[in-house]
């Protein structure tokens, strides 16, 4: 089966704000969405909220460019790994993976 893909570019992400912001554009996350840690868990781990097609073939997104992000934060990176962890876990057919390559 092949996954639905979605691109989560961090590329001039500085802040949460920032990093929630990015989520709800780059994830078309429903405009309810909290732009908190505990709305972001929740929007991630509800096939209702996924782009369409994706809760029937399952959702793999990639997340670029965020290793200046987790320089300049690492606080913050460490919860947003957490939680991508933590709802990946829970969520069988979503997965997130890291870009180790910037965008060219």
């Amino acid at each position: 089966m092949t996954e639905f893909v979605v691109t989560l570019d961090l590329d001039g992400v500085t802040d949460k704000a920032g990093l929630m912001d990015r989520c709800a554009r780059d994830l078309r996350l429903p405009d309810w969405f909290g732009r908190n840690w505990d709305a972001l868990a929740d929007s991630l781990s509800d096939r209702a909220v996924w782009p369409q097609g994706a809760a029937e073939q399952g959702l793999r997104i990639v997340v670029r460019n965020w290793q200046p992000y987790a320089e300049a934060r690492p606080d913050e990176w460490r919860i947003a790994e957490e939680l991508f962890t933590e709802v990946t876990d829970r969520t069988p057919a979503l997965s997130v993976l890291l870009a180790l390559g910037g965008s060219s």
